[in-house]
């Protein structure tokens, strides 16, 4: 039995889930999702539009696998329809800013030239104090890999821990050179 897949899946209210064939349909206040679910590994059941449970038509290893997984990517996306969600990343060392221009992310970073990230279309980024980025919307997956590359335009270093990092990340330091 799977911890995670056996517990049902609440929806809020502003959020309408619908199950046409093999796409489960998502339609909340922040946008709408489509999920490819598999119907001939899984019974989907939709309790008056208020709680969804995801059972196996038999158990075997491999559904044991997915079954959890599955029932986390419909709850992610049931979540992010309603609530959406946000990250927030920090840049430390002297002359570090960023600013938006338009549909591109203006980054210095030490560098000799600045960098210009383009964002998505589902992503919506707000520079605040030109050291703080918040990275918002509706996708988790996409939420996470936009603030992972930018992170990796300049990682925090261990000495004096310069770089982009999420708010609350710890960075392992380590002591100078000796006199």
């Amino acid at each position: 039995m799977s911890k995670i897949g056996k517990i049902n899946i609440n929806v809020p209210e502003k959020v309408k889930v619908a199950i046409s064939g093999g796409v489960l349909n998502i339609d909340g206040p922040l946008g709408k999702r489509t999920l490819n679910i598999d119907t001939d590994i899984f019974d989907f059941n939709i309790k008056e539009g208020k709680e969804i449970s995801i059972k196996p038509k038999k158990i075997n290893d491999e559904t044991k696998r997915l079954w959890g997984m599955n029932r986390s990517l419909v709850n992610n996306a049931i979540i992010g329809a309603s609530s959406g969600y946000e990250k927030t990343l920090e840049l430390t060392g002297v002359g570090y800013r960023a600013a938006l221009k338009g549909k591109q992310l203006n980054l210095q970073l030490g560098f000799s030239h600045d960098i210009n990230f383009d964002i998505p279309e589902n992503i919506k980024i707000a520079v605040e104090k030109q050291t703080i980025i918040k990275i918002a919307g509706a996708d988790k997956q996409l939420v996470g890999m936009i603030a992972a590359k930018i992170k990796t335009m300049r990682p925090p270093e261990p000495y004096k821990g310069k770089g982009i990092k999420e708010v609350g990340q710890y960075i392992l330091r380590k002591e100078g050179k000796k006199k």
